[in-house]
């Protein structure tokens, strides 16, 4: 038999998928696809062009090419290291400081820079408060630039004097712009930049000061290499060298993490949509018996019949996927803007990668979701024609259960999903799917006992969920999870801090001060204690780091990403004291008493910590503090309310051990409303403590979480419109069942307005559903959270009771429309064609 050309049988293909263009099936399946592609290329475009602005902006981030950072000044040698390989060098400290003004005050975050900084990219400043920026050298002595921000929360004007600690500077303009800004801390609060001359006069930077120094150099990478080599051997415990590498790791770590979290929604949409690929597919498939077996009587081959299909579904899925990255090309633009406080530099265009990584995905879902129905098409026997009843030969279920797996893995791997989170959410989903569909089934038989005394509406909407129970469950799990997702980001978002703020006491500390001087120690706690009612001693601070666990370097026995990992990176806060503080308790060994007579100073360790770094009582563990070592024995582990709004700590030292080493103090105390005069004072009359209102930082993260969690909304978006997808494609899997009862009653007698109120009931009922599993859902997830994640007092939300509402209208809604033509359809014209 002769074969038909390859050019024949696309233009055969595309004439009927044109004249089946009308098909329900073909809309579900392509909106499906659409929406798959669209989540994975909006997801993808924001991924790469995050690391492409990272990468383009690397060496800014620094404002170098190679950063020398430590919370202690660099050695004459490791400067003059520099010099001698003739690198382009600058200077910069960086601490937080009061600014304050008559009438208030404001922490900020202070910059003083030598002439020659930046070494990368550029100032900008502008004249005035948001007016145009300028790019342009730092200040000169004597003066100070600030953000436009300090100007309004101080009412500033350009020309007024500010107080940096000791030191007035006049200011001349506004900072717009620091090439080597980074997202910590110091992003937080409003930042003035000073020149370096001036800091010695300011009296801020004492011994055991939170203090960053930063070394800049700039050079032939030959050149900065040898500077590495010559630096490195003697850098100590608290320095480290940075390059545009790894200078913004947190940063980094950070965007990295929530592209993950973005991918795993990204995901969720993929596998729905693949879930309505496969739904329609069965359908287009089944509708397409008749077609393939005449197609087969008129010559057409099994393999040319398979072909046609397939280029059908191809041609579709094409078309879907082109359209699917056009919407999320100009869907990741929402993103950003959703983001845009947090993403503060300018982001540049991405290639087209990401779109035909998306289009990708979109053909991978279709090939592994359609492959198994599609199949079918090629085993239908010619004698159909004649025999109505004659199906084709199903499947194995190694193919449909092994190209579904096989796109799955794909799609996985595209996304580059860590595989232990990725099973255990995709374990822990099949696992609630299994339970609470068993309920929904268990729950949808029972109503047969309900149908006896039921009107007719009520009857024959329940009649037709119990006819389909497996597909109304499978429908009402996938709207109820994804109504509880998105009910419990609003919950979590709004509500956590407010929870937790509740829960402290009317008088927990709402300020927190550092950087109190030896010399102001004793003033200054008088001041406290006349300011508040409620306050908590001073606490010694000195930094340090820990080197060497039983004599072993620390960095060889602790596993990246641990909270112990964290730790040894840093320099920890060190502190020492006689009681143990009131709001700690311990957990193992006994605290020092005075006289004893131990070989090594005690040390008591945070639990949480001490497990991540595998500790126990009786290590012997090894610090260095002020470039000197202390040496000490592990000899209690205390459990610590990090939540307290008091000064906590990771460690504890016995009195003895750090009273030689440069120190300061810390405290908080609670300041009622209405006495910010008496702060403003306080800030003036001790210039070097820092003082940290905790309820401006609580704002700032609640600013920080309310566009977290609202991007993470946006793209949850994509998942309601996949579950869409889903129930759209299950009812046009039963369209033509529906059709044919709505004629038959048409035709014994009843009226529109009957079959109406009937669907009305059954998507009403199964949106209700989904509502109701969505509301019982998150009240267990957030109780969950509560008690074992945030401790925190768990207590019921009302408002979820709005739930079964919701979801009654949206799929109450979606489904009356979904199933219109079998209320629109000619009673004559269906009863004949049958």
């Amino acid at each position: 038999m002769k074969q038909m050309p390859a050019t024949r049988l696309v233009a055969l293909a595309l004439r009927q998928l044109l004249r089946d263009g009308r098909a329900g099936e073909l809309h579900v399946l392509f909106f499906a696809l659409l929406i798959a592609v669209a989540a994975s290329t909006s997801i993808g475009y924001f991924g790469a062009r995050l690391n492409d602005a990272m990468l383009l902006r690397a060496t800014e981030f620094l404002g170098a090419d190679l950063v020398l950072n430590g919370s202690e000044p660099a050695t004459p040698a490791q400067i003059e290291a520099g010099k001698h390989l003739q690198l382009e060098h600058a200077q910069v400290v960086e601490f937080s400081s009061v600014i304050a003004t008559d009438d208030n005050l404001q922490l900020s975050s202070v910059k003083a820079a030598s002439d020659s900084y930046p070494l990368r990219g550029q100032l900008r400043s502008a004249a005035a408060p948001y007016q145009a920026e300028e790019p342009g050298p730092g200040p000169r002595p004597g003066e100070a630039w600030a953000e436009a921000r300090l100007f309004a929360s101080l009412n500033l004007n350009i020309g007024d004097i500010i107080e940096v600690g000791s030191k007035p500077l006049r200011l001349t303009r506004v900072l717009t712009y620091e090439p080597d800004r980074v997202g910590d801390f110091y992003s937080l609060t409003p930042r003035v930049l000073m020149h370096l001359d001036d800091l010695a006069a300011t009296g801020v930077v004492q011994p055991g000061s939170r203090v960053r120094y930063r070394e800049l150099w700039r050079g032939p990478a030959a050149d900065l290499e040898r500077y590495r080599q010559a630096v490195e051997a003697d850098l100590q415990p608290h320095q480290r060298l940075e390059t545009a590498k790894d200078g913004n790791r947190q940063i980094g770590g950070a965007l990295g993490r929530a592209e993950q979290y973005l991918n795993l929604a990204s995901l969720a949409a993929v596998l729905l949509a693949g879930v309505a690929v496969a739904l329609s597919a069965s359908r287009f498939a089944a509708r397409r018996f008749d077609a393939s077996a005449l197609l087969r009587c008129l010559g057409l081959s099994r393999r040319e019949a398979l072909g046609l299909y397939a280029l059908q579904l191809g041609l579709l899925g094409l078309i879907a996927s082109l359209a699917g990255a056009l919407l999320g090309w100009a869907a990741q633009h929402g993103l950003f803007f959703l983001l845009r406080n947090l993403v503060v530099s300018e982001v540049p265009p991405a290639t087209f990668w990401p779109a035909l990584s998306g289009i990708a995905t979109g053909l991978v879902a279709l090939a592994g979701f359609a492959l198994p129905p599609l199949a079918a098409l090629g085993r239908v026997p010619p004698l159909r024609v004649l025999r109505r009843d004659m199906l084709p030969i199903p499947p194995s279920s190694w193919l449909v259960y092994g190209a579904a797996l096989l796109a799955l893995g794909l799609i996985m791997w595209r996304l580059s999903l860590d595989l232990k989170l990725t099973l255990a959410l995709i374990g822990g989903g099949l696992l609630a799917t299994l339970l609470l569909g068993g309920l929904l089934l268990a729950a949808l038989k029972g109503l047969r006992r309900l149908l006896a005394g039921a009107s007719l509406p009520w009857r024959l909407g329940l009649g037709q969920l119990l006819r389909h129970p497996l597909a109304a469950a499978g429908q009402s799990l996938a709207f109820g999870l994804i109504l509880l997702a998105m009910a419990l980001i609003a919950l979590l978002r709004g509500e956590l801090l407010d929870t937790w703020q509740d829960q402290l006491p009317a008088d927990a500390p709402n300020h927190f001060v550092l950087n109190v001087l030896p010399a102001d120690r004793d003033a200054f706690n008088e001041r406290v204690q006349a300011l508040s009612t409620s306050s908590v001693p001073l606490y010694p601070v000195v930094p340090g780091r820990l080197v060497a666990i039983n004599g072993e370097p620390v960095r060889q026995l602790v596993s990246k990403e641990s909270q112990g990992e964290r730790a040894v990176r840093r320099d920890l806060s060190l502190t020492w004291a006689q009681e143990l503080p009131a709001d700690n308790h311990l957990t193992a060994g006994t605290w020092w008493q005075p006289g004893s007579a131990a070989e090594l100073p005690g040390v008591s360790v945070e639990a949480e910590l001490a497990e991540s770094l595998q500790l126990q009582l009786g290590d012997h563990l090894g610090f260095t503090v002020g470039g000197l070592t202390r040496d000490v024995t592990v000899t209690s582990l205390r459990e610590v309310n990090w939540d307290s709004f008091q000064p906590n700590f990771y460690m504890i030292f016995e009195p003895g051990t750090l009273q030689d080493m440069p120190t300061t103090y810390m405290t908080s105390f609670h300041l009622p409303p209405g006495r910010d005069r008496e702060l403003v004072q306080l800030a003036r009359d001790f210039p070097s403590a820092t003082l940290l209102q905790v309820e401006a930082l609580l704002g700032q993260l609640r600013s920080i979480l309310a566009q977290v969690s609202l991007a993470v909304e946006y793209v949850l978006l994509f998942v309601l419109a996949a579950g869409l997808a889903v129930l759209f494609a299950g009812l046009q899997a039963t369209l033509d069942e529906r059709i044919r009862q709505g004629a038959l009653l048409r035709a014994l007698g009843a009226d529109r307005a009957l079959l109406l109120k009937a669907r009305r009931t059954e998507f009403g009922l199964l949106g209700a559903t989904s509502g109701l599993l969505a509301a019982l859902g998150c009240e267990l997830v957030s109780a969950l959270l509560y008690q074992f994640v945030f401790d925190l007092r768990w207590q019921p939300h009302p408002w979820l009771l709005l739930l079964p509402l919701v979801g009654a209208l949206l799929v109450g809604g979606a489904g009356v429309l979904g199933t219109r033509r079998a209320l629109n359809a000619s009673p004559l014209n269906v009863l004949r064609e049958s």
